[in-house]
């Protein structure tokens, strides 16, 4: 890649100025190579010289100048760069020259689908732990962030040749099932509840906390339930069972709906006969002690709070079973790193999971990663499922695809109905996802219809749209074959070349950052681009032959690199809309 190109090039050229003594000795620093903020300060630019100038004391402009000639007499001119120039107090700025542009180009038309694709993840797996739907509850929007999230992160890590294990952690244990056992018991009716199941357990364990509310010895029979749970009884054993079977029937259904496909799905209840080893082992390493009957761990220097894996009436902990799970996946799966998909509101508890597994021997903090996603919210405040105030994600599917249709009908009524609905479909769950994945995971969002079914500007549909224009192009071209002759020379042309030839350090920038909003940002740009392009160059009109091929290879390489950035995100192209 042209970023890995550029640093090679200053490390050679740092230490033959280095020989030559033009410059002092010293170690050469880690290089930063970004992507120029401005397009008019070249494709890529370096504050090196600033900082080696900071190290050895001398004049960064002077640095800059000399590193700037070096490169120039390395590189030779107009092979892989334009021009190198130094520019404000010290930065180097990079253009790359039209040669280097024209072949990533035809790289595109030879690549298609694979272009972006990398060997660096080669031997390495990685787990990524997402989605996380608790069983017996909804399916809600606030589920969407991690469920789309992670699916991106998995898509992203396997295309950079990685093995990915996306695993589906749900919620099946704890003492929230002693408590809906018992509501099931006092208020329910299984032939009622099959009806419509994760309704109606919703609505009985939303009663169980009005009713505890008048009367909070229900608490404690709930906590009695749920010690029947772990130690094998009958009827609590069978009970919940039937909302676990419920409850996944209802997840898949939906999952389906939104085209996620997770690899692997185990319950917390999938690491119950683990849980004493675990403790165990805590204990035997002495990283866990016994305090006021239960099990704790604490941290060098107090550094954060106590870390509970064991109740005092011996009830163990989601904490215990998160402990489990990586132990589990360290044997099963020897990964690299263990990717958490989860909510901003469950950093400390993360913070004192990744500790304690390095302090019982199970690699390092570093191995476990937690991208922590800002909150769904309602503008009353959080969702809360003991309180029935939840919008289930559903709901708003549906109602994205109906106001889909709308827009559809406007644009292309002499489409058959059956095509109409499914391009609606597509167009609309696209929306809702991009909603969220334009936005940096760690951003709050408050709901809002209109924000989330927003079809216009920065938006899925936009993406969607440009695509099928591109499309459209490419089948009233007639040409199936594009063979590039000649140079560009009009400024949108070079424009629309210099940010397709980013899309792969985009991806590899964007699993590296754990942020899907970076694809969403370069592909809204790219799009902006092309139609930029489109308006002020004719591609199907063109002034001769030759040119028209010329600009259809354009039109061919955004196609496919939209195509590429949206398969990513998890969200359709269509060939028309």
């Amino acid at each position: 890649m042209i970023r890995e190109e550029i640093t090679k090039l200053i490390e050679s050229s740092l230490k033959s100025l280095q020989r030559e003594k033009k410059l002092p000795k010293f170690k050469v620093p880690g290089i930063s190579v970004e992507s120029a903020i401005e397009r008019i300060h070249g494709d890529y630019a370096i504050n090196i010289a600033m900082v080696v100038a900071k190290k050895i004391g001398e004049n960064p402009t002077k640095v800059a100048n000399l590193l700037c000639d070096r490169l120039k007499a390395k590189t030779g001119k107009g092979k892989l760069f334009k021009k190198i120039e130094v520019a404000g107090p010290g930065f180097i700025n990079f253009f790359l020259s039209k040669k280097t542009l024209i072949a990533e180009l035809e790289k595109i038309l030879k690549e298609k689908d694979k272009y972006g694709r990398s060997k660096i993840g080669k031997g390495k797996t990685i787990v990524v732990d997402y989605s996380g739907v608790n069983i017996a509850k909804p399916f809600g929007i606030g589920h969407l962030r991690s469920t789309i999230i992670g699916q991106a992160i998995c898509n992203l890590y396997k295309f950079l040749g990685y093995k990915v294990i996306g695993d589906n952690h749900i919620g099946d244990w704890g003492t929230q099932f002693g408590k809906l056992i018992y509501a099931i018991k006092e208020w329910g009716s299984e032939e009622e509840i099959v009806k419509d199941p994760v309704k109606n357990l919703v609505s009985l364990y939303v009663r169980f906390h009005e009713e505890s509310e008048k009367n909070p010895q229900l608490e404690e029979e709930g906590r009695k339930w749920f010690k029947k749970l772990e130690q094998g009884d009958k009827e609590a054993r069978r009970l919940w069972k039937k909302c676990v079977q419920w409850s996944l029937e209802e997840f898949e259904r939906v999952y389906k709906i939104l085209g996620v496909k997770i690899d692997l799905t185990l319950g917390e209840s999938f690491y119950e006969p683990m849980l004493k080893d675990v403790i165990k082992e805590a204990l035997d390493k002495k990283i866990a002690v016994k305090s006021q009957g239960a099990i704790i761990i604490r941290y060098p220097n107090d550094a954060l709070p106590p870390f509970m894996i064991r109740k005092s009436d011996g009830a163990t902990l989601y904490s215990t079973r998160d402990l489990a799970t990586i132990k589990y996946r360290r044997e099963r799966f020897k990964p690299w790193k263990i990717i958490y998909e989860v909510g901003a509101d469950q950093t400390l508890h993360f913070k004192q999971l990744f500790w304690t597994a390095e302090l019982l021997g199970w690699g390092k903090r570093e191995d476990y990663v937690h991208i922590a996603h800002g909150m769904m919210r309602l503008p009353t405040g959080r969702m809360r499922t003991r309180k029935g105030e939840i919008i289930l994600l559903e709901d708003v599917l549906k109602e994205a695809i109906k106001r889909s249709e709308k827009i559809v009908e406007e644009k292309n009524p002499g489409l058959k109905t059956k095509e109409k609905k499914q391009i609606a479909e597509i167009v609309g769950i696209g929306a809702v996802k991009y909603n969220d994945l334009s936005r940096c995971p760690s951003t709050n969002i408050i709901f809002d219809w209109g924000r989330v079914l927003n079809l216009q500007g920065n938006s899925g549909p936009y993406l969607q749209y440009t695509y099928a224009r591109a499309k459209s192009i490419i089948r009233k071209s007639g040409t199936s074959r594009i063979k590039i002759k000649g140079e560009f020379k009009e400024k949108k042309e070079i424009q629309l070349l210099r940010q397709l030839q980013k899309f792969p350090e985009t991806v590899e920038q964007t699993a590296e950052s754990y942020s899907p909003n970076l694809i969403c940002s370069y592909l809204f740009t790219l799009s902006h681009d092309f139609n930029a392009f489109y308006e002020s160059s004719p591609v199907l009109n063109a002034k001769n032959s030759n040119l028209k091929v010329m600009r259809l290879a354009l039109v061919t390489t955004t196609a496919q690199v939209i195509k590429n950035g949206l398969n990513l995100l998890g969200i359709e192209v269509l060939e028309r809309m």
